[in-house]
């Protein structure tokens, strides 16, 4: 049973996210940064403008006989002219005195530059000039202000800030796509990594060998060296299986073989007693061991089945072959109707021993000179197992394959309550199921559905 594993999100949401979360900064910045650089811009082309207009208002002034002569050219107020009508104002001074324009309109101090003021009740550019006219027997002093309300330029800013708006958004959007795209391409190797392993069966243990990105080497590295260390595991256990099943029945047989040689050399009754008691004892321990045995065997193999096309039938005949001399020794007889041409995938070990374990138990509770009937279908593979003994207890049958589990006709019959067990993991390992169940003409009916 796998434990759950706790899941901290999606590593390529987090990673979209953060790069998308990084665009829509950028695109922030991008529009403010653009934008406070195209009003710089167009501020410095009126900006020039106006200081142009106030140049050419300078050099028509003239100074005649003292008094001061202003040929005002007409290109001078033309060059402010602009598709939105903005309003043009102009004040020519002469030592601090109007001599034509808007009275009121704001002087700043000479040539001081660009400022921009409110009048008339609107906001206004405006920019002032100075220069030292000198006569024959006089100097004065003429100054010029003039000013441009600043309509065109919020048409125009505005203009500039939807655009850059329209281009940050087409930006952003770009980002988002190849933030999909990367996330992607980063996180398709895992991926990869992750359905290969999980395609695999449960004996491939091979090590990873397809190229990884240099960040993925140090996880495919751990993920092999598991693999190895598991393979290893998996092989001392079953080993370790296969020699415990060995020296543990052989001495139980070896102890068995001299208690029968015994009995047949004692006479008093008591003794001989004791005996067949220690046999029985040695069988139910032999029978115990062997079965506890058999069933790690499956516990372990159930998980990486060798898979093999089996055909069912001679797996039956090998297996009636080997257990021919018991049934003999009961008078029982094997009755078989076998379709030699159903085959199964599956582990021919497994099969084998949740079989034997079976028609074992029929062998054990059939009565003497009875039949056992063995027959094998297709459409789908069935193996059907019926004998003539006491049958399954009804209200037993749901419990039975349990671990160590016996039904109440069982008393006095040698078992361990691991047969049916064995049967069931063994079916279920390879994708079907054991059903029990009474016949019609009395016994325990055992089905195997593949």
């Amino acid at each position: 049973m796998t434990g759950k594993v706790r899941s901290l999100g999606s590593l390529r949401n987090r990673l979209a996210l953060t790069l998308i979360g990084g665009a829509a900064v950028l695109a922030v910045l991008l529009y403010f940064v653009v934008r406070s650089y195209a009003v710089q811009i167009a501020q410095q082309g009126q900006d020039s403008i106006l200081r142009a207009s106030v140049t050419s208002i300078l050099d028509a002034a003239v100074l005649r006989d003292g008094q001061l002569e202003v040929d005002f050219p007409y290109a001078s107020l033309a060059m402010l002219g602009t598709d939105s009508d903005d309003r043009v104002f102009y004040a020519i001074y002469q030592d601090d005195v109007l001599v034509s324009g808007y009275d009121g309109l704001p002087v700043a101090a000479s040539d001081s530059g660009m400022v921009t003021v409110t009048f008339d009740g609107v906001e206004v550019r405006t920019t002032t000039a100075s220069r030292l006219l000198a006569g024959a027997q006089s100097r004065t002093r003429v100054t010029v202000t003039v000013a441009q309300t600043q309509d065109l330029l919020a048409v125009t800013l505005s203009a500039i800030s939807r655009n850059i708006a329209l281009f940050g958004a087409g930006f952003f959007v770009l980002v988002m796509l190849l933030a999909v795209l990367a996330t992607s391409s980063a996180i398709g190797p895992l991926a990869r990594l992750t359905t290969s392993v999980a395609r695999r069966g449960p004996q491939d243990l091979r090590p990873v060998v397809s190229p990884v990105p240099s960040e993925m080497v140090p996880l495919v590295s751990s993920l092999n060296t598991l693999m190895a260390r598991l393979g290893q595991s998996l092989n001392r256990s079953e080993d370790f299986i296969a020699e415990a099943a060995h020296r543990v029945r052989t001495p139980l047989a070896t102890v068995r073989s001299h208690a029968e040689t015994t009995l047949q050399r004692v006479d008093r009754e008591e003794n001989r007693q004791a005996l067949r008691s220690m046999i029985r004892a040695i069988d139910e321990s032999s029978r115990a061991a062997g079965q506890l045995l058999d069933h790690a065997m499956i516990t372990f193999r159930a998980d990486h089945l060798d898979q093999q096309d089996i055909p069912l039938a001679a797996l039956v005949e090998n297996l009636i072959m080997r257990l021919g001399p018991v049934a003999d020794m009961r008078d029982v007889e094997f009755r078989t109707a076998l379709d030699p041409d159903v085959t199964l995938k599956g582990d021919p070990i497994l099969l084998h021993n949740a079989l034997r374990n079976v028609v074992d138990n029929a062998l054990k509770y059939a009565p003497r000179e009875s039949v056992i009937e063995i027959d094998i279908t297709a459409n789908p593979p069935c193996v059907v197992i019926r004998d003539h003994g006491p049958g399954f207890p009804v209200d037993q049958i749901s419990n039975l394959s349990d671990r160590f589990t016996r039904g109440r006709n069982a008393e006095g019959i040698i078992g361990s309550g691991l047969g049916l067990t064995i049967a069931q993991e063994v079916a279920t390992a390879h994708g079907g199921q054991m059903t029990l169940g009474t016949h019609s003409k009395g016994g325990a009916c055992v089905t195997f559905s593949f």
